[in-house]
């Protein structure tokens, strides 16, 4: 890592400087040689950073709107319905897949920077692999994961949908389901914890799937509202044995984006928009 090569190249000089010169004893030369990789290290990795940040900026401002764009042409047919509500739906899936290309495109620019920061191009990859599955290019994701970072738990899930629909055993999906959540906090697992209960659902392991769901009432804030209230709401259902009224619709985006199940789309008198997957 040029990073680390500039820090130690800086390191090794002040030892010299300081020593050869005789303005330290070695002890010093040696406490002073290290203050000065650290400091090396700094003013490179912030550098480095704020480019990186850069990049990144302008990625997420460029999502951002054109998602307030999409969400506009949602509006107005809210408001003022027109023509038929599926091909609008189609218009709309089309102009998102070319805004995740184009952000696709635009992680290039971070790859001049891969060997300046120790795991940044699994980072990089990281960002692609997010992109890529909300484009349906499972074949590059499938190829991608084992070369990212797999830490946050939306990321985890990607990773295990991917195990579900590749016909990983139980097993082994049950290995990165438990890996993800020793890793997450408290709150932040909700489609993780819903997405291994519904694989049990699949295989038919209730209570399998009841276990998980208690496990995540314990490590997630459940009430009758939002997000959680799905959580509660399945439990209830598996517990008094109505299976098919497990549900994971109330976690929104966040579970279809594992393009696991399509959202029920209804309309009333063909006036309402469609919904659509946001990144």
């Amino acid at each position: 890592m040029y990073a680390i090569l500039i820090a130690s190249f800086a390191s090794i000089a002040t030892f010299f400087a300081l020593f050869l010169s005789e303005t330290s004893n070695w002890g010093w030369a040696v406490f002073f040689a290290v203050i000065g990789f650290i400091a090396s290290m700094s003013i490179v990795g912030f550098v480095i950073r704020k480019k990186v940040n850069r990049i990144m900026s302008d990625i997420q401002f460029d999502i951002q709107t054109e998602q307030k764009r999409l969400s506009r042409k949602v509006e107005q047919f809210r408001n003022k319905p027109y023509g038929d509500p599926h091909l609008l739906q189609k218009q709309l899936m089309d102009e998102q897949k070319n805004m995740l290309r184009k952000a696709l495109v635009m992680t290039e620019g971070l790859d001049r920077f891969v060997n300046w920061i120790p795991l940044f191009r699994r980072q990089i990859n990281t960002t692609r692999l997010q992109f890529l599955y909300q484009l349906g290019d499972f074949k590059k994701v499938d190829a991608l994961l084992p070369k990212c970072l797999i830490i946050d738990p939306m990321t985890a899930s990607l990773k295990i949908a991917r195990q579900f629909a590749n016909q990983a055993s139980l097993d082994d999906i049950k290995k990165s389901f438990d890996a993800a959540r020793r890793r997450a906090r408290y709150d932040q697992g909700l489609v993780l914890y819903s997405l291994m209960a519904w694989i049990y659902v699949q295989n038919q392991k209730i209570d399998e799937a009841i276990a998980v769901l208690e496990l995540a009432k314990k490590n997630n804030h459940v009430d009758d509202e939002g997000p959680g209230s799905t959580i509660k709401r399945n439990l209830d259902a598996l517990r008094n044995n109505r299976i098919k009224q497990f549900n994971n619709s109330g976690l929104g985006d966040q579970w279809y984006v594992l393009q696991l199940e399509q959202p029920k789309i209804r309309y009333e008198r063909q006036t309402r928009p469609p919904r659509y997957g946001r990144f």
